[in-house]
Formats: C-alpha cells, sequence, structure tokens
C-alpha cells in the first residue's frame, strides 16, 4: 500500500456537500485546495471552476482536464402534515438504496435524518415481493411540521451520510464518484514539473443530471485536447460478469477509456495514454462502457468549437451510486501517476493523423 496516500484529503473532498446545482459546498473546498497549485483560478456563471497554468511552449495549444465536482442526492419536493419529507432525486438511483439511509437536509440549518418505508412486518406477502418505488419512501427529521418548516423549504438540497473509511487496500465512502477525480487532478498538479501546453484543470457542475456544466466549460474553453477524469464500474463481484461483460476490476491499475453510451475516444488519445503508462510502467487496462452511461467525455469531445482529440482516464470503482462506493488505493495512485505523465509529455506525441 502507498504510504503517501492523501487519505485525509480525499475524506474531506467526499464529504463536502454538493448535490447536482447545489455545489457551494464543494466548490469552496476545491478553491481552497486549489490555492498555490496554479497560476490563475476563475469561476464561471453556472459554477464551473477553472484553474488555469500558462504552457511553456510558445503559441502553446490547450489540454483540458476535467473532473466533476457534484454528487447524486435530493431536493424537497413537499412537506408532510407531520411533518416527513417527500423528495425528489437528483441524478440516478436505485430505489432499494433508500432503504434505511441517513441523509442531512441542507436548509436555513443542516438537520441530519432517516429515510424511512414501512416496516416488513406490516407488508403482505405480494407488497414484500414487489421491487420498492421511490413514493414507498421518506424522511423522517424526528420532528413535528412546526419545527421542521422553521429550517426547511421546499428545494433545499440533500445529501446522504456516509464516513470515508479504509478497508483491505482499498477506501470506501459515498460520492467517490466523483471526488476521487477531484482528487487525482489536486494530486497530480502537485506532482508535475513542467507544464508544455496551456493547462486548464477544469471542474463542472451538474454532470449527474445530464452532463451540463461540461457543455459550457468545452465551449469556454475550446481546448485543442482533453482528458475526462470520472469513474466506471468495476463488476469484479459476485454476479458481475466476466470476459466480455468485464468493464474493469480493482487492484488492475487506471483504467484507459475508449468508449462508453456517449463517446468513442480518439484512438490517438488511447494510443497516447497507453504508451504514456507504458514508458513510465504504470499500471493499467482498458474501459468499455458498452452501456447507457455517459461521462462528460462526450461533451469534451464535441462542444468546443473546433472539437477535441479527447479520451478518458477512469478509476475503477465497485457499488456506484451508493453509499459505500470502493475504489483501490493503488488503482488511485496509478491514475495520479498517469496523468501527471500526460500532462507532462503531451507534446512528445505525434498527434498527426
Amino acid at each position: 500500500m502507498n504510504q503517501s496516500f492523501n487519505t485525509a484529503l480525499l475524506s474531506t473532498l467526499t464529504q463536502a456537500a454538493g448535490v447536482s446545482g447545489f455545489e457551494d459546498g464543494i466548490r469552496g473546498v476545491l478553491l481552497e485546495n486549489l490555492k498555490g497549485l496554479v497560476d490563475s483560478v476563475e469561476v464561471d456563471n453556472i459554477g464551473n471552476v477553472y484553474a488555469y497554468k500558462k504552457g511553456e511552449e510558445s503559441n502553446a495549444p490547450t489540454l483540458l482536464v476535467e473532473a466533476h465536482i457534484d454528487e447524486i442526492g435530493y431536493v424537497v419536493s413537499h412537506i408532510e402534515d407531520k411533518g416527513f419529507l417527500r423528495f425528489h432525486t437528483l441524478g440516478g438511483f436505485d430505489p432499494k438504496t433508500f432503504t434505511a439511509q441517513r441523509v442531512q437536509v441542507h436548509g436555513r440549518k443542516t438537520l441530519t435524518g432517516v429515510i424511512g418505508s414501512r416496516a416488513i412486518h406490516s407488508m403482505k406477502d405480494e407488497e414484500r415481493a414487489k421491487a420498492p418505488k421511490q413514493e414507498d419512501f421518506f424522511i423522517d427529521l424526528g420532528l413535528p411540521k412546526e419545527e421542521v418548516v422553521k429550517y426547511v423549504s421546499v428545494g433545499n438540497p440533500i445529501t446522504r451520510v456516509g464516513e470515508l473509511i479504509e478497508i483491505g487496500n482499498c477506501v470506501s465512502s459515498r460520492s467517490l464518484d466523483n471526488r476521487v477525480s477531484v482528487f487525482i487532478i489536486l494530486e497530480a498538479l502537485k506532482k508535475i514539473q513542467k507544464c508544455p501546453y496551456n493547462l486548464v484543470a477544469t471542474f463542472t457542475v451538474q454532470e449527474e443530471v445530464g452532463l451540463r456544466g461540461a457543455m459550457v466549460a468545452a465551449h469556454k474553453i475550446d481546448p485543442d485536447f482533453a482528458i475526462c477524469l470520472d469513474v466506471t464500474i468495476a463488476n469484479d463481484t459476485p454476479g458481475g460478469g466476466s470476459g466480455a461483460e468485464r468493464v474493469s476490476e480493482l487492484g488492475e491499475g487506471a483504467a484507459i477509456k475508449i468508449l462508453d453510451g456517449g463517446v468513442i475516444c480518439d484512438p490517438r488519445m488511447v494510443d497516447f495514454l497507453r504508451s504514456t503508462a507504458d514508458r513510465n510502467s504504470i499500471k493499467h487496462q482498458n474501459d468499455l462502457l458498452i452501456l447507457r452511461a455517459q461521462t462528460t467525455t462526450h461533451m469534451l469531445q464535441l462542444m468546443g468549437r473546433k472539437g477535441a482529440v479527447a479520451g478518458g482516464i477512469s478509476i475503477p470503482t465497485r457499488y456506484l451510486h451508493q453509499t459505500i462506493e470502493t475504489a483501490h488505493k493503488e488503482d488511485i495512485t496509478a491514475c495520479i501517476e498517469l496523468l501527471a505523465a500526460a500532462i507532462e509529455t503531451v507534446n512528445k506525441f505525434h498527434w498527426e493523423r
């Protein structure tokens, strides 16, 4: 295990509040941790953060490296007569993961609550056999309505509770998607010794509800090259599939994106990342996410005015969109090393078609 792994920083990032559209908490933590790492920082109208580092070459092209900062969560949609809250999801959820969750409601005061549902003892046999639906659940703050409405309004964001813990050689937490990628970019910025191309480390909002911040970022920066950092499915668990069904595995290194449901990565970027990993003896694997799932790589490739040579470095992660998302420390370290090496040597690759 890498003894220099900055668990404290990763924990801080995962615990910062920032559901889609309400990213102020994580943005504040990010801005604090960017100090001294780049030449300048900018926040746009939608809330994206751009960290600029000037390239050493004259008339240098622009390399954008990107991670989204938002997390899945909920928003208050109704307050019941007895103070229970109904909620709307922000991002993709499997309803069975709502069961017995602790949450925090961020209103005029942050309140801790639990997601409740009917006890199994009061269900008929046919009800027990049915898959749960979102409307079966509610949030209990342990307060009467007259107390709840002092602090909570419809439209307040709700985050899930799940501290970062270490299990074996792994870390497990809520919101590793995608705070682990924010962590990787910050740690890579600390490592780089040179920056041949103009670098824009970009941290986007509202990815979980439609890749929205990345559209704005790609149009604003109009990069020549783009590398997306995001998690990918590690389906190396029992029943997860094998062979052609396997997306990625924990402990097998950084996953180099080839395609997902929204993008076919530029073969030149795939070759560049593979050759960079090989040259630096960085353990790596493929990422073929042959599902409808999309990442911001899609928008980075298409939404600049001239298009970008785009690809991705993915972090194999188990139990996505649950509060126990789990990633291997050595894979995370491999991603840091690969990103830093790619930034430093992007000018050494033959990019011509």
